[in-house]
């Protein structure tokens, strides 16, 4: 038969559990609430918004800026259509959205064309509205080719017509696929994307891709918080010194 002290240790050590699992559901729910209202954490395995952004970039994305929609929710349950404090992107933001085709893979580009333009790409230049964006050459990026070997890259400084400009390459200078394409016009609430990287990302210009609902964009892309070179592995803490990209951490991305 047990005597009064065990009966109290027993009783102090099912309290200390469940005081534990207390903390740990109420962390939980603090980080299930930061991510589905404030930001969530990105990382990038692709090199489609290259030299903005780098295959190893992981990034914070914030859910407030477009208001929220079934896609700010882990899962994207059909909680509800549309979205709620809506804001529509601005041209020349970089967002996270879902992918039309399946509503659950998450694709990062840069906001293009907005509902009613009429976007194009002519000889490598890309068009809005019937005229040609500015672009100006700077010096090449040094990039890897479809046989990932370096290789440099025809970079420009393309400046869109509000005015926000940024720097974009052309892999195979000006007869990609994608160099010279027919008029896409952009419906009513829907947004055209592209990648910075224009020969090498799967893009607006693309039928797998097309033009992207409001409903499916997920947050704007705001900060690099940590970055590690391509193949390195971040849980490698003992090669951060030579793996991790030090100047990129905690850069904003415009």
């Amino acid at each position: 038969m047990a005597n009064d002290a065990e009966i109290k240790n027993k009783a102090k050590d099912e309290g200390g559990f469940l005081e534990t699992v207390k903390v740990v559901l109420q962390a939980l729910l603090i980080a299930l609430v930061i991510r589905t209202l404030l930001f969530q954490p990105f990382n990038i395995p692709s090199g489609s918004l290259i030299p903005t952004l780098l295959i190893g970039d992981y990034l914070f994305v914030s859910k407030y800026t477009y208001g929220y929609s079934k896609h700010s929710v882990p899962f994207s349950p059909p909680l509800f259509n549309g979205r709620v404090w809506a804001a529509e992107p601005k041209r020349g933001d970089i967002a996270v959205f879902k992918l039309p085709s399946d509503s659950s893979t998450d694709y990062i580009k840069r906001v293009i064309g907005l509902p009613g333009d009429r976007i194009q790409m002519i000889d490598g230049v890309l068009h809005i509205n019937n005229q040609p964006v500015k672009r100006e050459r700077i010096g090449d990026f040094v990039t890897t080719d479809p046989w990932g070997r370096t290789t440099p890259a025809i970079q420009y400084r393309e400046t869109l017509p509000n005015g926000v400009s940024h720097q974009i390459i052309e892999r195979e200078g000006d007869t990609g696929t994608f160099d010279n394409t027919s008029v896409f016009q952009v419906p009513a609430g829907h947004f055209f994307m592209m990648g910075d990287n224009r020969d090498n990302s799967l893009d607006s210009r693309d039928r797998s891709v097309g033009f992207v609902p409001f409903e499916n964009f997920v947050g704007r892309a705001e900060i690099i918080f940590f970055s590690i070179d391509e193949g390195a592995s971040a849980w490698r803490l003992w090669e951060w010194p030579w793996t991790v990209r030090w100047n990129r951490m905690f850069t904003t991305i415009k």
